[in-house]
């Protein structure tokens, strides 16, 4: 489904704040593919969503969505087709528009049919978001007439994975998206992700400073370092993995060891 090949990423060159975020980056995600992805701060966990969301065009290399080389394609129309998450719950909504509203910008945005954009949304549009907003569980489907803003952080980023997943991505980016919320919130939205993941067979990546999560949710665990994948494990070899495994492997990948507080504390 997802095809990086051997892109690359340098910001600020030939000045004294020159950054290579991304360093020579190959991956390919299967269909229906659920990645985590740990590693240090400055890693390029966040620079390699963003290439393939298309905030900015990589310097080399191509990257291929469900077969098509998507490298040169702008951000809005990548955004058809590709959910992104951020850990800002704040971020992804219209505070001042209703909760109707902002999943009508997502369905309309998402969808298919030509000209579909500067359409209305139909009552059986309406009733669909009210169904899906039911199975969050939150009584989002009884306040769908109130602004985003009134919403908790944790409604808002449960309301935003609900807005990237109305119509079906191709591709589900969720960058920390539950680091900012409080431990029992972020575990309900993390469920409430991997029951969406799971039901619509999203292709996802997911970047975790838990361990734990790194290991237990989805099906493959990657580590970056340096803008690059030091260590890429699934199946039998990743059940069979602990935390501490994790960090050996991340030393032998990378000849030192983890430094980040945020994830050897969690």
């Amino acid at each position: 489904m997802l095809k990086l090949n051997d892109i690359s990423k340098t910001f600020n060159p030939g000045t004294v704040n020159e950054k290579t975020a991304i360093d020579h980056l190959t991956l390919e995600l299967k269909d229906g593919d659920f990645a985590t992805i740990v590693g240090s701060n400055g890693a390029g966990k966040s620079t390699m969503f963003n290439a393939i969301a298309g905030t900015f065009i990589v310097d080399q290399g191509n990257i291929y969505l469900d077969g098509e080389d998507i490298t040169f394609k702008k951000e809005h129309v990548r955004s058809k087709y590709i959910g992104h998450l951020f850990q800002d719950p704040l971020k992804g909504t219209a505070p001042t528009m209703t909760i109707e509203e902002n999943m009508a910008l997502a369905f309309l945005r998402a969808s298919e049919s030509k000209g579909k954009m500067f359409s209305r949304i139909s009552a059986r549009d309406k009733a669909l978001f009210r169904e899906r907003l039911a199975r969050l569980g939150m009584g989002l489907e009884d306040r769908m007439k109130q602004p985003v803003g009134l919403l908790s952080g944790g409604q808002r980023q449960a309301l935003t994975l609900l807005m990237a997943t109305l119509v079906t991505p191709k591709l589900l980016l969720l960058d920390e998206h539950t680091a900012a919320l409080d431990p029992a919130t972020a575990e309900k939205v993390l469920d409430l992700t991997k029951d969406v993941v799971k039901d619509r067979g999203i292709t996802c990546l997911m970047v975790t400073h838990n361990m734990h999560q790194a290991l237990s949710v989805g099906n493959r665990t990657l580590m970056m370092n340096g803008g690059h994948i030091v260590f890429d494990t699934q199946g039998e070899e990743r059940a069979k993995l602990t935390v501490a495994d994790l960090l050996d492997k991340f030393k032998e990948g990378v000849g030192e060891e983890l430094d980040n507080d945020r994830v050897l504390l969690s």
